[in-house]
């Protein structure tokens, strides 16, 4: 993959985030400490749970013959110590921000494996269900962050829900978001922006469907995605094992009308991942007079 000469990790130097974006950027308080804290705690009862699948059986294995509890007894030690490894390997990456102990491609296991019983955990615990998500969209970010990948701009994406455009707006963008007319009355006109300088694609999905549709068919090699925490996390387990660098979307209106996005935090997600990006877009010069009021 290409990498960006601009700094030694192959990410461009970044600025300080505005207020906005930082907040965006900080998945609104989101913790890793519970992310680590439930993996933990998944991760030991998994290898409980396996361990007693040896246990009970034991005897009735050796009744049909001898070697049998000791190559269950193999199996699931095996298994167990993958899951202690993978656990382990996985806090580590979070807590380092970088790979460590082979654990390059641990984020699908994390996705696959441990963030549904994790859920099932915190549920148990008394644990906000959002709280979870917030988590692991953060610890999500760090670690395709922390692959220090780049990518040519037509191979991003961004991708963000129909809810960004404004409510009273009459145009169709779901199927051609060159439709917008940059009013400047919703975030879309600046993501166009982004679009034309930086060169990467953008898109707008009605659904999960229709967003699953259009990563078929553009084909990017990784996604900027805007979303809720809920649909969020259940993109990032969709498309893996493309990365996506997740975006929280800010709702002052309630959920799923006239959203909006920190388009700040959009732009350093760009230049984080666009090998040799040009310089920075001056995001304050296209408030227009309507996207005021």
């Amino acid at each position: 993959m290409d990498t960006s000469p601009n700094s030694a990790s192959g990410t461009p130097s970044q600025g300080p985030a505005t207020p906005r974006a930082a907040e965006a950027e900080s998945y609104y308080g989101a913790r890793k400490r519970l992310f680590i804290g439930l993996i933990t705690g998944t991760s030991f009862l998994i290898c409980t749970i396996l361990l007693l699948f040896w246990v009970v059986p034991y005897i009735g294995l050796g009744n049909i013959h001898p070697i049998l509890p000791y190559v269950s007894g193999a199996f699931l030690f095996v298994l167990i110590v993958v899951i202690a490894w993978a656990s382990l390997g996985l806090v580590l990456h979070i807590l380092k921000g970088r790979p460590v102990l082979g654990t390059q491609r641990i984020r699908g296991l994390t996705i696959k494996l441990f963030l549904p019983l994790m859920v099932l955990l915190a549920r148990f615990l008394g644990i906000p269900k959002e709280n979870v998500r917030h988590s692991f969209i953060k610890v999500n970010n760090e670690l395709v962050r922390s692959e220090n990948d780049t990518f040519a701009p037509e191979d991003i994406l961004i991708l963000t829900p129909h809810c960004l455009q404004s409510s009273t707006c009459t145009l169709r963008l779901s199927y051609d978001v060159d439709h917008c007319a940059r009013c400047g009355k919703c975030p879309v006109s600046m993501l166009l922006r982004l679009r034309d300088h930086y060169g990467v694609q953008f898109a707008i999905a009605t659904g999960g469907t229709i967003a699953r549709r259009i990563v078929v068919q553009k084909r990017p090699r990784m996604i900027i995605a805007v979303a809720c925490e809920r649909d969020l996390t259940s993109g990032i387990q969709d498309t893996y094992p493309l990365p996506v660098y997740g975006v929280l979307n800010e709702r002052p209106n309630g959920p799923c009308l006239d959203t909006l996005v920190a388009e700040e935090a959009i732009e350093r997600a760009l230049r984080m991942f666009i090998a040799n990006p040009p310089p920075p877009v001056n995001l304050n010069a296209l408030i227009t007079p309507a996207s005021r009021d």
